[in-house]
């Protein structure tokens, strides 16, 4: 199943590759149509270039003499060009293929061999049916955060307002995002009520990360869980594999939404710990929102996971109305 489906991946990546040919193809021939002597010059470039690669492996008496001339031509070539590009305003880049992913060429690989990230992270997308992640980000990112739904009405027991706290959140998660690749064991935990804005702040930086060509995976705790159960007990209709399995303590960022929601017992406990546990020493970022407060966390879950917890993440607590009830009551009297 899974040969089958990088295959899958692999055929939408060169359909990838084919479009953005196209597209460059269709913008040099409009340009050459409006620039004649850009063409001209291309042209010559080119047949310079072939000329020097003649020249390179040709036994000529005077090899060398030949392609130092071959290069000085083509060096004049290219400043010609160059002045062209400038006198209307274009660049170089302007002809280059503009390829979604400009780490592999969407090609899915690295020089080195190795599986650039944009293909592992489709992989990841798979095997936790996550194919609808990009969607959900287009709509729950920081371009989409409206400050106008927090109230700016001072609560006494926490001396700031929603709309202060929302604020002072926004700017950890972009210090999280900003030294994401420091291996300085921070971590976030966002705790508070239902509707306070957790899952929406958590969608936000793995749409930052995701960016950056980082992997993460994204799912709420019951259904981690799930599928960890599913892996380790071997159910024969479980879809993940020990590659995929080792993802979750190898990916560069975990989010863990909801934890709490899930069945708590023997297994979870020490999954759990695991996860931290290994991912904290292998310098990986975790995030973890959930209802519990820290005293409740530290009731629910073994002591060693509330310790890891407590040393290794920022505790960043959500207040004020449930967002999505008060959405519903504008939606309902307008």
């Amino acid at each position: 199943m899974k040969d089958k489906k990088i295959k899958e991946i692999l055929l939408e990546y060169q359909k990838k590759r084919d479009i953005a040919e196209e597209r460059l193809d269709y913008v040099k021939q409009k340009t050459y149509q409006e620039i004649p002597s850009l063409q001209i010059i291309d042209n010559k470039i080119k047949e310079a270039g072939l000329k020097m690669a003649k020249a390179t492996i040709s036994d000529f008496p005077n090899k060398n003499k030949l392609i130092d001339s071959l290069k000085n031509e083509f060096d004049d070539l290219k400043k010609e060009k160059e002045y062209i590009l400038k006198k209307y305003n274009l660049s170089e880049e302007y002809f280059l293929p503009r390829y979604e992913c400009k780490i592999c060429n969407d090609t899915g690989y690295l020089q080195s061999g190795e599986k650039c990230n944009c293909f592992k992270q489709q992989l990841i997308n798979e095997a936790y049916k996550m194919s609808n992640i990009s969607r959900m980000l287009e709509v729950q990112n920081f371009d989409t955060l409206d400050y106008t739904l927090f109230s700016n009405k001072k609560y006494d027991e926490e001396g700031l307002s929603p709309l202060d706290n929302i604020e002072n959140i926004y700017k950890d998660c972009l210090k999280f995002i900003e030294e994401f690749q420091e291996d300085n064991r921070k971590n976030l935990l966002f705790y508070g009520n239902t509707g306070l804005g957790k899952t929406f702040m958590c969608s936000c930086i793995a749409k930052q990360i995701l960016d950056k060509g980082y992997t993460v995976i994204y799912q709420t705790a019951f259904k981690l869980f799930e599928i960890m159960g599913e892996y380790k007990f071997k159910d024969y209709d479980s879809h993940i594999n020990k590659e995929d399995y080792e993802n979750i303590f190898e990916c560069d960022l975990l989010i863990i939404d909801d934890l709490g929601t899930e069945y708590t017992n023997n297994f979870t406990n020490n999954e759990l710990f695991n996860i931290i546990n290994t991912r904290l020493l292998n310098g990986k970022k975790t995030i973890i929102s959930t209802n519990y407060t820290p005293k409740q966390l530290g009731e629910a879950y073994a002591q060693r996971i509330f310790s890891r917890i407590f040393d290794s993440f920022k505790m960043i607590k959500f207040f004020g109305k449930d967002l999505r009830w008060e959405n519903e009551k504008d939606a309902l009297s307008r």
